[in-house]
């Protein structure tokens, strides 16, 4: 079959590549693609936000299966058009996806499906949410109720730092309209996962805990990013917590959606957090996490894409399939400056030979007019490793890592550091 994977950052470059594996496609094109991408398929440009576009291309191309990679889209409804079309798609349609679109309506939705969470107000006025502030204990946690990229979370120490944050987002409107309506959550401290299903209904596959390191610096310092590396699968999801978030938050929230009339087709990302061996939902996000993708694709012994094909027919059978028993972990190449201003345009030299059991997936890179590949974002690739162990499967990314160069690029040296060592 052909596929069309929508969208161009690391997450998609991994959809392409596990499709380039996959028994069951014949071709595969991206829209629009990066650097990495157009060097293993056509990549073809279209505005992914707007579905008669999509669609237009997904016909054009006599695409069989749509796999849309980013929330964007998703988020305005770019699923229910290719489905109303008759085509096959792997993402949710605009109902689902409201549970990363706002925050504020995830947070309703728990608290009315009974899964645990913080406690939590929202607030589209200055005024009140800053007399709310005053009588809260901090860190506290605010939230931008849109979208923003993986970037409208501020964990305020006191006072002064929550009154600056929310003047900046109901009053300057440093994100837009993501940010016209604040969440205002209590603090949980405790240890974070993530948790990717793979859902069809109230059918699903989980697959291996993984943990994201969100902060640009080692020991987990400095601002937020979209993701610096993660690693799979994390220990702190033992089996017993496992269990928790299998009964106390997976299946409540697959029969909530299907309560109230949603019936949900991709992947749902549950942002969880560990507090004194209890599972609390941190939020919802309705695509694959990235970088976390890029670790756990390849640790699924069935073809992803099968899956994938089988949660947009209502197929899936999740008894059948299997995970191996290995670790993964990816180390994000970052552009220097980032997560603030970074430059663009440098030249990337490859090592000349990747290990059978590493990869390099593109996510802010583009062809220049010489046919080199060049930064062109923050999160310029990420370098993925597996192995028998962690430790293993570190050293290996670690090593390739080393041999990626140009002008200014950094990477964490401490990814996996709460089960490795600092």
């Amino acid at each position: 079959m052909k596929v069309l994977i929508i969208g161009s950052g690391g997450r998609e470059h991994s959809l392409l590549k596990a499709c380039l594996k996959s028994p069951l496609v014949d071709e595969v094109v991206a829209a629009p693609g990066n650097g990495g991408m157009a060097a293993e398929a056509r990549c073809l440009a279209v505005d992914i936000e707007d579905g008669a576009a999509v669609l237009a291309l997904a016909r054009q191309e006599a695409a069989e299966l749509v796999i849309v990679g980013p929330e964007a889209p998703l988020a305005v409804g770019v699923a229910d058009t290719l489905r109303e079309a008759g085509i096959a798609v792997y993402g949710p349609g605009k109902a689902g996806a409201e549970l990363e679109a706002s925050k504020a309506f995830s947070k309703e939705f728990m608290q009315r499906h009974q899964i645990p969470t913080a406690g939590s107000a929202t607030f589209s006025d200055y005024a009140e949410a800053l007399e709310y502030l005053k009588d809260k204990s901090y860190p506290i946690v605010i939230k931008a109720s849109g979208l923003a990229a993986g970037k409208g979370v501020i964990i305020p120490q006191n006072f002064e730092d929550a009154q600056r944050t929310i003047h900046e987002m109901l009053v300057k409107n440093v994100f837009g309209d993501s940010g016209h309506t604040v969440l205002i959550e209590d603090f949980m401290d405790g240890e974070e996962a993530s948790i990717m299903l793979m859902v069809s209904g109230e059918q699903y596959v989980q697959l291996p805990p993984s943990q994201d390191h969100k902060r640009v610096g080692e020991g987990d310092t400095g601002p937020n990013t979209g993701g610096m590396g993660a690693y799979t699968p994390a220990p702190v999801v033992t089996p017993e917590i496992a269990e928790k978030i299998r009964t106390k938050i997976i299946e409540p929230s697959l029969k909530g959606l299907k309560s109230d009339g949603v019936d949900y087709r991709g992947t749902l990302y549950v942002g969880v957090m560990v507090v004194k061996g209890e599972p609390f939902v941190v939020e919802y996000n309705v695509r694959f996490g990235d970088p976390e993708c890029q670790i756990l694709l390849p640790l699924l012994e069935d073809d992803p894409i099968k899956l994938m094909l089988d949660c947009a027919n209502g197929t899936l059978e999740p008894a059948n399939v299997k995970v191996k028993d290995e670790h993964a972990m990816i180390v994000v190449m970052a552009a220097g400056g980032y997560p603030g201003p970074y430059g663009k345009g440098d030249v990337i030299t490859f090592p000349e030979s990747i290990p059978d059991n590493c990869s390099i997936v593109h996510a802010g890179t583009k062809l220049n007019d010489a046919g080199e590949i060049v930064t062109a974002g923050g999160r310029v690739l990420g370098v993925v490793a597996t192995g028998p162990t962690l430790q293993a499967a570190a050293d290996d990314a670690y090593a390739l890592a080393k041999e990626v160069k140009w002008s200014d690029a950094f990477f964490r040296k401490d990814i996996g550091w709460r089960v490795l060592g600092s």
